[in-house]
């Protein structure tokens, strides 16, 4: 079965080797020419060049030089992921057996933008993989295969990226031979439940510290590798928060509650431990690291 992909994220990359070791014919991959869009950005095109596939870098996914060099190779089936853009009825038609998108949630739940960052931020305990029938709408398409992903209490982005990872290899292959033998048997997302999350903005990932001890974890952890990561700021410097640890504080219960949130109490092993909303945490990991002094206070 001739396949052509389209991606530009690491999980592209993962997908399109879990195709060709299916035995998928890759007649040609497509991926962007605005790399900076991406967090997880990856090249495939060292892939390509190593496996002598058709490749092919644009800007504009539904352009007519697109939609004309994608006909030119002629595919059963298009693998859309890991794309940003929409795509458009004019694409969508062109493969006899459609395109097929990947979402990292249990669809119908969670459609839209950032879903991994959106689940960790939101403390959620599971999520999972999707591939779907593409059509116009955002994620809406007919399910084709779908598997529940557990997510840990301490479970940063980059272990659920790579959780959605593993749990690509035998779900994408399962499909592709469901595929190859027209054994697929799509599911309707149900028109009466979902929900839809909105693309995220720079204030999004920054630390307010009369958030919750839990929030601010969620927050870090969402936001780790390969994502920008959340942010606080400090004397007028802004620094990244890669991880933070919850610590027990003497007297807790009496004291703690006199301390405003953003309060710098102490330094344990030169890290700050800070006052939150409801408790403290130590800033395990940040960059650049920075001088703090107790007392004094996070902007």
């Amino acid at each position: 079965m001739k396949v052509l992909v389209i991606g530009a994220v690491d999980f592209s990359l993962h997908c399109l080797n879990i195709l060709n070791q299916a035995g998928a014919d890759i007649v040609g991959v497509v991926s962007t020419e605005q790399p900076e869009r991406y967090s997880d950005y990856a090249d495939m095109e060292p892939l390509c060049c190593q496996h002598g596939w058709p490749f092919q870098r644009v800007t504009d996914i539904n352009s007519p030089v697109t939609l004309d060099w994608i006909g030119q190779r002629q595919p059963d089936v298009i693998f859309c992921l890991g794309w940003s853009q929409l795509i458009k009825t004019s694409l969508l038609a062109q493969p006899p057996l459609g395109v097929i998108g990947a979402h990292p949630s249990l669809l119908p739940h969670n459609r839209g933008r950032h879903p991994l960052i959106w689940a960790l931020v939101l403390g959620l305990e599971k999520t999972g993989l999707s591939f779907f029938q593409m059509n116009e709408g955002a994620d809406t398409g007919d399910i084709l295969a779908q598997s529940e992903i557990p997510i840990g209490a301490d479970d940063n982005a980059e272990d659920l990226y790579e959780k959605v990872k593993v749990t690509a290899v035998p779900l994408l292959t399962e499909l592709f031979q469901a595929l190859a033998e027209g054994r697929v048997q799509p599911l309707p997302q149900a028109a009466s439940c979902g929900n839809h999350w909105r693309k995220r903005s720079k204030v999004d990932g920054q630390i307010d510290w009369r958030m919750s001890t839990k929030a601010i974890h969620n927050l870090v952890r969402a936001l780790h590798r390969p994502y920008p990561g959340a942010t606080a700021s400090y004397g007028q410097t802004e620094f990244v928060v890669w991880q933070v640890e919850n610590v027990d504080w003497p007297d807790a219960e009496y004291e703690i509650e006199y301390h405003e949130p953003g309060k710098i109490l102490a330094l344990r092993d030169g890290k700050p431990i800070v006052k939150t909303y409801d408790g403290v945490l130590k800033l395990k990991q940040i960059e650049p690291e920075l001088d703090f002094t107790p007392d004094t206070y996070m902007d």
